[in-house]
């Protein structure tokens, strides 16, 4: 493949070498050790968790996040959690293992994230408990709207922020959950973050270590493994110290490929978002009437890598069918058809952008040949 869809940025061995030897130093290798509190520290310091009277906890990674911040919000066996239909697997996975239930919802069309008055609409006719909104593709979600719609409604509210870091800001009165899964912006290879209130994420920290209560030793309420380890947390740190150069990288990139797209003017919708933002990957959606499949597999043998996200929506999976929808979904149900992935990775050089735009440009404007 000539230019691969993602090729994560992640440190090298000479950069990891300073962690890895206080590793050694240390003899701690887990279990909340003193890397573990630095990353802590760095991600709290970067998202200005003290300043707003919140915690911060890492995780082993994003989706067991989501599974303990659930749980950590006390929610009864089998409460509804609106969730939006157009997102990654695992936010329908973590409400399904956590013993609850999913009701999907439809996302604005221009920013194609579930909102707050999205939810609203919802509520007019879908009994729900709790709400898992998605950062999608990195969109940064309204945090105060969702505050105000977690104290007006009584409802607890759950970024699902795993793309996010970077542009998702915290707030008092809801959960936020990131990844640092080595496609994102900011990878450790695995692991994550949840901010949150004091009483939610000292809940979450102890149901991440199997809910020992560490000055007793008993457990009060089954938890899991989900501990971040002294390594990851070393490609963690390794990582931070590299954030200032990738942010500023992703933006050039971005921008480079939007400066050629609108010159290019091509058939295609992106995602409504804020231009300076970090951002993981790049997708657009294809006009109505294109073929996306078609488009997928000539872009494929042109060397382009690509991918449909998120197609198709988690309604229409196998594992998620039976569960029920707030409504019709006509923008989810459009843009399951239409969103494809373009590269998007540090490593592509230079004209890198402009070549891809040109072949993508020409396979678009032969997609009325498609059967």
């Amino acid at each position: 493949m000539k230019y691969p869809l993602l090729v994560p940025t992640m440190p090298t061995v000479a950069q990891l070498q300073p962690y890895l030897q206080k590793i050694d130093d240390n003899r701690w290798y887990t279990n909340f050790g003193p890397l573990n509190s630095e990353l802590e520290a760095r991600l709290g310091q970067a998202l200005q968790v003290k300043e707003q009277g919140l915690s911060i906890t890492s995780v082993a990674e994003c989706t067991a996040g989501l599974e303990l911040a659930l749980q950590a919000h006390g929610l009864p066996v089998g409460a509804r959690v609106l969730t939006p239909s157009l997102t990654f697997v695992a936010t329908g996975t973590a409400i399904v293992r956590s013993g609850y239930t999913p009701v999907f919802a439809d996302v604005d069309p221009a920013a194609w994230i579930l909102t707050p008055a999205v939810a609203e609409a919802a509520l007019a006719t879908t009994h729900f408990d709790a709400v898992m909104p998605v950062s999608t593709f990195g969109a940064e979600q309204d945090v105060q709207g969702w505050a105000e719609f977690a104290r007006k409604h009584g409802k607890p509210v759950i970024i699902d922020a795993a793309g996010s870091f970077g542009n998702q800001r915290v707030c008092p009165g809801v959960t936020v959950v990131f990844s640092l899964h080595a496609t994102k912006s900011l990878g450790a290879g695995e692991g994550g973050a949840v901010i949150g209130t004091h009483a939610v994420v000292d809940r979450i920290r102890r149901l991440a270590n199997f809910g020992i209560e560490v000055s007793t030793g008993l457990v009060d309420e089954a938890g899991t493994n989900a501990k971040l380890s002294e390594y990851h947390a070393a490609v963690g740190l390794a990582s931070m110290d590299m954030w200032e150069s990738i942010k500023s990288a992703r933006r050039v990139l971005r921008t480079r490929y939007l400066a050629a797209l609108r010159s290019a003017d091509l058939p295609i919708q992106l995602q409504a978002l804020p231009e300076n933002g970090v951002y993981p990957t790049f997708p657009v959606a294809l006009a109505e009437g294109i073929n996306s499949h078609w488009v997928i597999e000539k872009l494929t043998a042109a060397g382009i890598g690509t991918r449909r996200w998120y197609c198709p929506p988690l309604h229409e999976h196998k594992a998620f069918a039976a569960y029920d929808c707030a409504g019709d979904l006509p923008v989810t149900a459009s843009l399951g058809k239409r969103i494809v992935g373009i590269p998007f990775h540090l490593h592509l050089l230079d004209g890198a952008v402009d070549e891809i735009v040109e072949l993508f440009g020409r396979i678009l404007a032969s997609a009325g040949q498609a059967d």
